[in-house]
């Protein structure tokens, strides 16, 4: 790779679903300028990840909100994915670029930021209008993970979310993986090293083993080979709901204080979502959302009946 290529410098140091639903914006940057070394910014957790993406040349260590520290000359672009500014737009416009991307705030020219758009066509949209180019929301495929997955052929029930709101009860989750257990299926238990207590609660409920516990036992990208290899993903509004995406595995996704419109997976039959809001419930809540608690088990098992191909 030449250094001497103009560079492209791409903001979006968030979670595991923002890096995810960035990616088709992502692949219609890199269309816009196919000579350019296009350079993520990032935040390090996610930089093995964020490998798997085609269009991405190398990854920039990034925190929210922080200066970047860019080691080069000024980029010959720099495209804020972060958010709809001024915070984010100062962190790429410091890098003095030739070209600035970002939507409309003040000081910023831009295109018009839509707070009712869904989380893919909105960045889509923001690269198409601003870079002439065709951005296709539907783009969200990742390689899979060179590392080989720990377990094939799994149904994985991913009890964890980043925040309570989110969470759908633990017994419930439990009910399910009894359910799918009795029904054949290899259940794993997924989620991160602060999930793990919650992972073990979920098998022991189901009457589980503990080998089926793999929370806090993977890399990410071992997380993502595992879904990548999965038969089914059962979660919540969560990343690992963007990896049976990213890699068109069937999953059942329950939705509670957000709406599907803005952060659900693609109209593909192999998605279902579950969702009883109005869009008004708190993401950040640190109790059950009330339009999450009113999924049932029974409408779960249901929507898994329903899955194409599903035994």
């Amino acid at each position: 790779m030449s250094v001497d290529r103009p560079a492209a410098v791409v903001l979006r140091p968030l979670g595991l679903g923002d890096l995810l639903t960035g990616v088709p914006a992502i692949r219609a940057v890199r269309a816009a300028v196919p000579g350019h070394r296009l350079v993520l910014a990032t935040t390090t957790a996610l930089q093995p990840l964020a490998g798997l993406i085609d269009a991405v040349d190398e990854v920039l260590p990034a925190r929210e909100l922080e200066p970047l520290d860019w080691p080069g000359p000024p980029p010959e672009l720099a495209v804020d994915l972060h958010g709809k500014g001024p915070a984010s737009h100062v962190v790429v416009a410091d890098l003095h670029p030739r070209r600035l991307l970002t939507f409309a705030s003040p000081g910023y020219p831009g295109p018009t930021w839509y707070p009712d758009e869904h989380e893919v066509r909105r960045w889509c949209r923001l690269v198409s209008e601003g870079l002439g180019v065709e951005a296709d929301p539907d783009a969200l495929d990742v390689a899979a993970p060179a590392v080989p997955p720990p377990v094939r052929g799994a149904t994985v029930v991913h009890p964890g979310a980043a925040f309570p709101g989110r969470r759908w009860p633990a017994e419930r989750f439990a009910a399910v993986a009894r359910h799918l257990t009795g029904r054949g299926h290899d259940v794993r238990i997924t989620g991160g090293p602060a999930e793990v207590e919650l992972a073990r609660s979920v098998a022991a409920a189901a009457g589980l083993p503990g080998s089926a516990v793999i929370a806090g036992r993977t890399t990410s990208l071992e997380l993502a080979a595992v879904v990548a290899a999965a038969r089914l993903v059962v979660c919540g509004d969560t990343g690992v709901a963007h990896l049976a995406t990213a890699y068109r595995r069937p999953s059942v996704v329950l939705f509670g204080p957000v709406s599907p419109a803005l952060w659900g997976p693609p109209p593909r039959p192999q998605h279902v979502v579950l969702w009883h809001g109005d869009g008004t419930g708190d993401p950040w809540g640190t109790d059950l959302d009330p339009a999450l608690a009113r999924i049932t088990v029974d409408e779960v098992l249901v929507a898994l009946d329903a899955l194409p191909h599903h035994p």
